[in-house]
């Protein structure tokens, strides 16, 4: 039973266990995919979509429109990755003024990103992780994800104008950021 499966209005008869089913089914790829542009590693990424579902089941009889339930899954997904990145910044603040022990300890990048890098979009994606958080959510939701304006201000929790400022800002930064990684020479780029 998926998502797809179900017409208006039948989410709402639906168990919290019948709806984690259906949601796990149709959307563990997608929002799995959406923390990976985020956080860019994969375990974490999935761990962040567990709990995700998980917080979505514990509330699943209190939800006010049950029909937004994916919105709400989005949301918190950006928002549960968003936990990662800041708890990132803090351990890299410790692991910075901590002195040779703390250096010994090395982060592997997942198989994923790996993965990526291979195939040629190394350079976008360092480019939009050099972007504001704002702007890269935005774009990783609209291109990465194709959701509508709409959709990601309601995922953002912001207007929908502020989502289309966003954007082209974030595009303007990208293209800059890329043509200035393009113009530089191969020693520079390694």
């Amino acid at each position: 039973m998926t998502l797809v499966a179900h017409s208006h209005g039948q989410l709402t008869s639906l168990s919290a266990d019948e709806a984690l089913a259906a949601l796990y089914a149709a959307q563990w790829a997608p929002m799995v995919r959406l923390a990976w542009l985020l956080v860019r590693d994969q375990g974490v990424a999935e761990d962040v979509v567990q709990d995700a579902l998980i917080g979505l089941h514990r509330r699943w009889e209190h939800l006010s429109d049950k029909e937004q339930a994916v919105g709400y899954l989005r949301r918190s997904v950006v928002n549960a990755s968003r936990s990662v990145l800041r708890h990132r910044t803090v351990e890299n603040t410790y692991l910075s003024t901590a002195g040779p022990a703390a250096e010994r300890t090395q982060i592997v990048p997942s198989a994923e990103h790996l993965a990526l890098g291979t195939l040629g979009n190394a350079e976008m994606l360092a480019a939009l992780q050099r972007l504001p958080r704002r702007q890269r959510e935005v774009l990783v939701l609209r291109y990465y994800c194709d959701l509508s304006e709409a959709q990601i201000a309601h995922s953002l929790g912001i207007a929908p104008g502020s989502v289309k400022a966003h954007a082209h800002r974030g595009l303007v930064a990208l293209r800059e950021l890329m043509a200035a990684n393009s113009t530089r020479t191969p020693r520079e780029n390694s």
